[in-house]
């Protein structure tokens, strides 16, 4: 994948709230559904079986789709766009918090998939690391798996499949630090608090965590929810951080990608 951020030019700008937006957020749901199934989209059926899981993550990641439905979502669609952003911004950042973490480095990801961000972190990185994934659906540990293999990473990572508020009873050591990437906007309030109050338990003080919120400036909520079956929570930086801070964090840095879709965010745990 291309290092360099995606961006929309003017006339897309244009494009985009002129007719793509209106037309895939007003016409009736079924039609639109007809005609990807027509299309025999990949990201659409994908969704439709696991509304924001892994295997449409991977679509929008790679960003080479076979059938033409699914290039105009991966390259015409903004929530895709910004996905690819904010898996090369969330990777760099990754990178550098495990350059400068107190080796041995060991890196906890909830709601991790194929560990398709840490693991383009750790190849980055200049110090060895570990990483540890962890989510509640196991289909996507083979292709992580693979994944790892290509990175020559194989035996720095290890999945487990199960609730990530369970986090204390799955670790050997308290981890360096805890990416939580596109998790949040499928929690809500007091889910996001609860696991937050479970890592702080388990990390030590002034480890950093890696998350993100999303906001409505895709575009494209009404066609998400209605097509797709894909129900984000939006919340601003500062509702995001305000929940991390119930459980002991807090020194956020706030990091946007250049669409204003997606901020990264580092917290750290704060000291009791």
């Amino acid at each position: 994948m291309d290092d360099r951020f995606e961006r929309l030019g003017l006339t897309r700008r244009l494009l985009k709230g002129l007719v793509t937006d209106p037309v895939s957020n007003y016409l009736p749901a079924e039609w639109l559904k007809g005609l990807l199934r027509y299309g025999k989209s990949e990201m659409a059926a994908a969704n439709w079986a696991d509304p924001g899981g892994w295997r449409s993550m991977v679509i929008s990641y790679e960003g080479n789709p076979a059938q033409i439905a699914d290039k105009i979502l991966v390259h015409g669609g903004t929530l895709s766009m910004a996905l690819r952003n904010r898996l090369r911004l969330a990777s760099r950042l990754l990178t550098g918090l495990i350059n400068t973490a107190e080796p041995p480095v060991h890196v906890l990801c909830l709601g991790a998939g194929p560990g398709s961000i840490i693991l383009r972190a750790m190849a980055a990185a200049d110090v060895p690391c570990e990483a540890t994934m962890v989510d509640l659906n196991g289909d996507a540990f083979e292709y992580g798996r693979d994944l790892a293999r290509r990175y020559n990473l194989s035996d720095r990572v290890r999945y487990i499949q199960g609730d990530v508020r369970d986090v204390g009873k799955m670790l050997d050591s308290p981890p360096s630090l805890v990416k939580m990437i596109g998790i949040c906007e499928y929690l809500q309030d007091e889910q996001i608090v609860e696991i937050a109050v479970r890592l702080a338990e388990a990390m030590p003080p002034g480890a950093p965590i890696v998350m993100n919120n999303i906001t409505l400036r895709h575009g494209s909520d009404r066609f998400c929810r209605r097509v797709l079956g894909l129900h984000m929570r939006h919340r601003s930086v500062e509702q995001l951080t305000a929940l991390a801070g119930m459980a002991g964090f807090g020194r956020f840095s706030v990091h946007d990608e250049p669409l204003g879709v997606y901020s990264v965010i580092v917290g750290h745990r704060l000291e009791a």
